[in-house]
């Protein structure tokens, strides 16, 4: 009996990407996707769309169909609870704490009131000279802004419909 767990999926993923050997910024550039979302994929937590597996499948040669139909069901998006403990993910769970109130501040103050959209969103990592000549991460969160509804009665759908007795 076949395994096809998430993990094991995953596993067979990155079996396929270490097999190749490109990085997600090749496979990025071959696709015209971001970096992160090309990870997202190979991590299925992002589902990969049919007009988009082509340049996939001709980027990485080596997936299978099976592998490009799982890519292509919807995604349990879930996370490890244990990948807080790896330094880079604490230090960015730091960073969003530390900077995410005066982050906050300045979204209300630009946009007003609402969020960052964590659905409509782009995100990547890009890798720059800093002033001093040494090596810097740069992480673009690109989110669509979704202001905070007044939550008028008139306007719920519910409330529109007539009531049964």
């Amino acid at each position: 009996m076949e395994d096809n767990s998430k993990a094991s999926i995953v596993k067979k993923l990155q079996a396929v990407k270490q097999e190749n050997g490109k990085s997600y910024s090749e496979l990025a550039e071959e696709t015209g996707l971001t970096n992160v979302y090309v990870a997202q994929l190979l991590k299925r937590q992002a589902q990969l769309k049919p007009q988009t597996a082509p340049k996939l499948r001709a980027a990485l040669p080596e997936l299978t169909d099976d592998l490009l139909e799982e890519m292509m069901r919807h995604p349990l998006r879930s996370y490890d609870p244990h990948l807080i403990q790896d330094p880079t993910v604490y230090r960015l769970n730091e960073a969003v704490m530390h900077f995410g109130e005066s982050i906050k501040e300045i979204i209300n103050e630009d946009f007003g009131d609402g969020i960052t959209s964590a659905i409509d969103f782009y995100c990547s990592v890009d890798k720059v000279k800093g002033v001093d000549g040494k090596d810097r991460v740069v992480l673009t969160f690109d989110g669509k802004f979704l202001p905070y509804s007044e939550q008028k009665s008139e306007h719920m759908v519910s409330r529109q419909r007539p009531h049964r007795n």
